[in-house]
């Protein structure tokens, strides 16, 4: 059973069913019960069609649950006769999908959940083990997004740039459960790109294939996270890197700079660096200046401070973290590493163990436990 094809149809058999007369949430749960009943089928009986078989099994899931809903009576008319079978409709509404999931009254976690399930065929189960809560809290959070986009118009224009911070929020939880949520954010995005001709998509896509060429070197065989200067740089995946590069390029060629192309491109400077010490961060700054000027985002500012501090020595670099709130997560381990690169090892001691108790989650603590252990151990030598 090729799950990766029955995810990808899933988005152009939702949107038929919408098409033919059915309100979106009952669409979706139609939909879930056709891939539910592919996968039990298909093994043995692998349908010549599979795009046709799928609109017909949720259509037909789609009339016995409005057949049977009292409440749903007055829909008779629209559903009472089923269409012929036959080859499916070539429209694609995937682009209209994306739109629908990350519409802008929805909270984040929501439209990440609704994107995973209508766009990434992704079942309740899988979704919620990705984000480790029970299956029936995120059975509720799907519904109450559906409920609250079933009166959007499918055809009513969509904001790009949402659906990409959804895309990137979906990237950015990696790997958990049994779902690898980063390759599937890469999957949705070569979609969405497929749908429209936009260069900040292409920059997204580029963004995610560059970050996750060195995914097997940011972690230690016992789990501990490598920072990026240590990293085995013969393990990350070139291919991947090429292909990110590339895509970026064209992308900039349309000079329609936007934040994702920006944090592209610093993510394409770290990669053609052969060392850590042959990094370009004089070009790496000027990049943070201009997606600073993009986004106008504390955490951007923070990133530039590193890298002013690489590129012009740690004073500047703790010259330029002073101007950033001290309240933002990972500022206490940035002023960390500048003091350690500074020579002042005592405060940088002390702010590593400050970071460590901050620390969002437990890899990262220990990483920063490390850094003032070693630093302690040195000073006591």
């Amino acid at each position: 059973m090729d799950e990766v094809l029955l995810r990808g149809l899933t988005p152009h058999v939702l949107g038929i069913v919408v098409r033919r007369g059915a309100d979106f949430a009952s669409a979706e749960d139609a939909v879930q019960e056709a891939l539910i009943e592919a996968l039990r089928v298909w093994p043995d009986d692998p349908p010549r069609d599979p795009k046709g078989w799928l609109v017909t099994a949720a259509w037909r899931k789609f009339l016995d649950a409005a057949r049977s809903d009292s409440a749903r009576r007055r829909r008779e008319d629209v559903v009472d006769v089923e269409p012929a079978p036959g080859p499916a409709a070539t429209v694609d509404d995937t682009l209209q999908l994306y739109f629908l999931c990350a519409h802008p009254s929805l909270s984040p976690s929501s439209a990440v959940a609704l994107t995973l399930r209508a766009v990434g065929g992704l079942t309740t189960r899988q979704i919620a083990q990705a984000y480790l809560v029970p299956e029936a809290t995120m059975a509720q959070r799907i519904s109450r997004a559906k409920r609250t986009v079933g009166t959007v118009r499918f055809d009513q224009p969509g904001d790009v740039a949402t659906v990409l911070r959804v895309l990137y929020l979906v990237f950015n939880e990696g790997y958990s459960g049994d779902v690898d949520l980063a390759a599937e954010a890469i999957r949705l995005t070569r979609q969405l790109a497929a749908a429209i001709d936009h260069p900040e998509v292409a920059g997204l896509l580029a963004l995610m294939l560059l970050h996750h060429a060195r995914r097997v070197s940011r972690t230690a065989a016992d789990g501990s996270l490598v920072p990026l200067a240590e990293q085995d740089r013969g393990r990350w995946d070139t291919a991947l890197i090429a292909e990110g590069v590339e895509i970026l390029q064209a992308a900039l060629a349309q000079d329609r700079l936007g934040e994702f192309q920006a944090q592209a491109a610093i993510a394409a400077l770290h990669a053609d660096a052969p060392t850590a010490g042959e990094t370009d961060w004089v070009q790496i700054v000027e990049w943070y200046d201009e997606l600073a000027k993009l986004t106008d985002s504390p955490v951007v500012r923070l990133n530039r401070a590193v890298a002013v501090g690489e590129a012009d020595g740690p004073r500047a670099g703790l010259a330029a973290l002073a101007e950033v709130d001290a309240a933002l997560p990972r500022h206490t381990a940035v002023a960390a590493y500048l003091h350690e690169r500074d020579g002042d090892l005592v405060t940088a001691a002390r702010l590593y163990s400050e970071a460590a108790g901050k620390a969002p989650n437990l890899a990262e603590r220990d990483h920063l436990t490390r850094q003032a252990a070693r630093l302690n151990t040195r000073l006591r030598g």
